[in-house]
Parts: C-alpha cells; structure tokens; sequence
C-alpha cells in the first residue's frame, strides 16, 4: 500500500487512541481535551516521540522500513506549522501507526503503552 495512503489512516488512527486514552484519564472539557491531545498528535510531538521510539529500538525491521518509505517519500504538499524535517518524521511515525491498524493492533497497544510513559 501507498505509504502516504497508510499516513493518512494512521493520523485519524492515533488521534482516536489519544483521544479514548484522555477521556479514559478523566477529562472532559473539550478544550482540556484538545490542549492536550495536540502534545501528542502534532507534528513536532510526533516528531519528538518517534525519535525516542527509535533511540529505543522500539520498531522491527518491517516497521522501522515502513518509516523510512514514508519519512523520504517525495511529498508536493509544504508544512503549514513545522518544517519540513519535522513533518516528515511525523508521516513516517502514522505511516507506522496505518500498518498497524491494518496488521497488527498489538503493537498500536503497545506503542500507546509507551507513549504514556512519556513525560509531556
């Protein structure tokens, strides 16, 4: 599959978790809830939490590959709020995630297991 099609799924896929994790933590304000979804689901966030993922030798070989695709794939579209490093690096990051929804929604769970433990 097109990574930048399995991108695009893993973006609305990570959202929904993100937000189902919050809203499991007890918020309910909308705004609450939006303030702190965006420290997850952003560009530079996204950014920031695959690079420790792969400084973390989280991925296997398949998806680390997926990452790298979808991270050097020739993209038209420019960043509206990040540079383009940052951008990229956040594609490959729900390139990965759109596998998963497609493959192997264990390792969503645990990939969501160790983003919480990260300090925001």
């Amino acid at each position: 599959m097109n990574v930048l099609t399995l991108a695009y799924l893993g973006d609305a896929y990570f959202e929904l978790h993100i937000r189902e994790f919050l809203i499991a933590q007890g918020m309910v304000k909308v705004n609450d809830l939006q303030k702190n979804a965006i420290k997850y689901v952003s560009a530079k966030s996204q950014a920031k939490i695959v690079t420790k993922l792969i400084e973390e030798n989280f991925f296997t070989e398949e998806e680390i590959a997926i990452f790298y695709r979808a991270r050097n794939h020739k993209s038209h579209k420019s960043p509206k709020n990040t540079d383009i490093i940052t951008y990229k690096l956040a594609t490959g990051l729900e390139a990965v995630i759109g596998h998963w929804f497609l493959e192997n929604k264990d390792r969503m769970k645990a990939f969501m297991e160790q983003v919480k433990k990260y300090e925001w």
